[in-house]
């Protein structure tokens, strides 16, 4: 099995999905050793660093890659198999941005309140005990939380030479900010232009669902990738599998939008699997389905419809890729 390893320098970092000339050539069935910069660059590590201070140009989510996978063509699959996401650093920091948020006031909320006010959390790693300690800014109170590790941004560049912002999300993923892009995930996205040129980034240590102040606990992340191509039979939006589940994203607003897209997704998904017509498809996803929110807070929203494979007959996705790229990570 081919390997790359590559920790880029701040030069090297991509702020687009589109736009950016590929950092190395990959052939299909390769394994990544990746680093990831945290989504404020390093520039926050005290609690008195605040974004409005020390972020320039709107810079947020910077990017390793992109790559460009051989042989991939428009109309084809992406495969990205996540073996494992360890922290890169003994901290992490999670802060209120200017006008950005679920319950602040902002360019798309616009009320007569100022937004909040910045502030700074930093967050201590225990790599041993695999957790992280949240202290509260006003007050004594500590808790510590479980690393939950997950990739804020995993994305290929649009259709149509358009060039998005490493802050947006749609069919070609992004910033989809759902903690459902974790190890163990298979990612499937929809080739757009030779060569599919993907990137990922934008390393949580963990959020919650909705990830409701508009940031994770952000974190340089290590990253173990593996990448394969599926001609053909590219999917309209980023779909993970996972042991469990199947799971489709959309990406949107309104927020009912996004949860549309999500459904409409896994609709198809369940036909293509089981040979349902699309009515009986969408009768059974509305006794199945599980739709945890992923993000309320970016230029698009994004929603996760969940199905659990223990409920259908085994209908491998893709050929089986999931499994085959389980087993693959498995001999990393």
């Amino acid at each position: 099995m081919d390997t790359f390893e590559f920790v880029p320098s701040p030069a090297q970092l991509s702020w687009t999905f589109g736009g950016a000339q590929a950092i190395s050539r990959l052939r299909p069935g390769t394994a990544l050793r990746l680093w990831t910069e945290d989504a404020f660059s390093g520039l926050l590590h005290k609690n008195s660093h605040l974004p409005g201070e020390r972020i320039r140009n709107g810079r947020f989510n910077p990017q390793t890659g992109p790559f460009h996978v051989a042989g991939a063509e428009p109309g084809d699959t992406l495969v990205l198999h996540i073996a494992e996401l360890t922290p890169a650093r003994d901290w992490g920091v999670s802060t209120l941005v200017a006008g950005f948020g679920g319950l602040t006031s902002t360019d798309r909320t616009a009320t007569l309140q100022d937004p909040l006010p910045e502030r700074t959390w930093i967050y201590q790693v225990d790599p041993d005990a695999e957790t992280i300690r949240f202290e509260a800014a006003a007050g004594e109170f500590t808790v510590d939380l479980p690393l939950a590790p997950m990739l804020g941004t995993v994305g290929v560049a649009p259709q149509g030479g358009e060039v998005r912002s490493s802050l947006a999300a749609g069919a070609h993923g992004g910033n989809l900010d759902t903690p459902e892009m974790r190890a163990g995930v298979t990612c499937y996205l929809g080739v757009n232009v030779d060569g599919a040129l993907f990137s990922v980034g934008d390393g949580h240590y963990r959020q919650g669902e909705g990830e409701s102040c508009g940031t994770a606990v952000e974190g340089a992340m290590n990253v173990t990738l593996v990448v394969d191509l599926i001609k053909g039979g590219a999917p309209a939006w980023p779909r993970i599998e996972n042991d469990a589940y199947l799971i489709t994203l959309g990406c949107a607003r309104p927020l009912e939008d996004a949860w549309r897209v999500s459904q409409v997704q896994m609709v198809n998904w369940l036909s293509e699997l089981h040979g349902l017509d699309r009515l009986d498809a969408y009768q059974l996803l509305s006794q199945i389905s599980r739709t945890p929110l992923a993000n309320v807070v970016d230029t698009d929203y994004t929603v996760a419809t969940k199905v659990p494979k223990a409920l259908l007959p085994d209908r491998p996705g893709y050929g089986g890729a999931h499994r085959r790229m389980r087993e693959i990570a498995a001999r990393l």
